[in-house]
C-alpha cells in the first residue's frame, strides 16, 4: 500500500512517539508491523500518577464528562469508524465453557465485555470498527470502587499463570485452544493491566479460525477504563496500548475539573 506524504508524516510521528514506550517492554508483541491508525494529534506524554487526584477525593465524573472522556474515531483516525454492529465471532467463539473457574470467568468477561461489574456512577461506551482488518474496539469509562477495580486488576495479572493455555468448548460444538499472555501498557493511571487472548479452532464446517482479543484496563482515581480490541485478522497491540494512554490522559484532565459542568 502506498501512503500519501501527509499520511507518511503521521505514521512517522506515531512511530517516534511509541519508541520510548516499546523500548522499555520485553514482549513478543513489540515486533508487530506498525499499522496506519493513530491521529497525529494524540498527545505523546503518559499520565503521571503523581498528577492525579487520589482515590476518595470525591471528584467523580458527571454523565456529560463521562461521555466527553470517550475515545472516538476522531482520535484514532482512519481506518477507524463507528461500529457496524457485533461480529458473528462473538457468539460463535467467545460464548464458550471450560472446567477451570478462573478461565471461565475470563471467557465470560470477554464475551460480556464486563470486567468490573455494574458501575457505581456514570458510565459511557464507544464502539469502533477498523475498516481494513474488521477488528472491533470497545472503549468504556465508568465509576467503580477503587478497591473493586484493583482486585480485578490483580486477578487479571494472575491469569497468564492460571490460564496460560486451556481448552474451551463453544455452544455450537467447536473446541478452542485458548492462550493468555501478558501485554505491557504505558505507565498511566493509578493501576493498570492488559492481556492478549487468542482462540484457535475450527467452525462446524471445518474452517480454521484464529481470534485475537486484547483486554486492557486502567484505574484513574475513582473511574476505570476498559478496552477490548479483537478480530479474526490483524489486531494491533499498539492500538490497544495507545488507546489506554490517550484515554487515561483525557480522563485525568476531566477529573481535575471535579463536578464542573461541560
Amino acid at each position: 500500500m502506498t501512503h500519501s506524504p501527509a499520511t507518511a508524516r503521521v505514521l512517522l510521528a506515531s512511530a517516534l512517539s511509541l519508541t520510548g514506550l516499546l523500548a522499555t517492554t520485553s514482549c513478543s508483541l513489540d515486533n508487530e508491523p506498525r499499522p496506519r491508525w493513530f491521529n497525529a494529534s494524540a498527545p505523546a506524554t503518559a499520565v503521571s500518577p503523581a498528577g492525579e487526584l487520589p482515590a476518595g477525593s470525591g471528584a467523580a465524573l458527571t454523565e456529560a464528562q463521562a461521555q466527553a472522556a470517550l475515545i472516538t474515531e476522531a482520535d484514532l483516525g482512519e481506518p477507524w469508524g463507528p461500529t457496524r454492529g457485533a461480529r458473528t465471532w462473538r457468539d460463535g467463539l467467545l460464548k464458550a465453557t471450560t472446567e477451570k473457574p478462573d478461565c471461565q470467568r475470563l471467557l465470560d468477561a470477554l464475551y460480556a465485555e464486563d470486567l468490573f461489574g455494574p458501575p457505581k456512577g456514570p458510565h459511557a461506551v464507544s464502539a469502533l470498527d477498523d475498516a481494513d482488518t474488521d477488528a472491533q474496539l470497545r472503549y468504556q469509562v465508568a465509576a467503580h470502587r477503587p478497591a473493586d477495580v484493583d482486585r480485578a486488576l490483580a486477578w487479571m495479572k494472575s491469569l497468564p499463570g492460571k490460564c496460560g493455555q486451556f481448552m474451551a468448548a463453544t455452544t455450537r460444538g467447536g473446541v478452542q485452544t485458548v492462550e493468555v499472555t501478558r501485554m505491557p501498557l504505558p505507565p498511566v493511571g493509578n493501576a493498570r493491566q492488559a492481556l492478549r487472548v487468542t482462540l484457535a479452532g475450527e467452525t462446524e464446517e471445518g474452517e480454521l479460525t484464529y481470534l485475537t482479543m486484547d483486554l486492557a484496563a486502567a484505574r484513574v482515581g475513582e473511574e476505570a477504563i476498559t478496552v477490548t480490541n479483537a478480530g479474526l485478522d490483524e489486531v494491533h497491540a499498539e492500538v490497544t496500548q495507545q488507546t489506554v494512554r490517550l484515554g487515561a490522559q483525557r480522563l485525568a484532565d476531566l477529573r481535575k475539573q471535579g463536578r464542573a459542568q461541560i
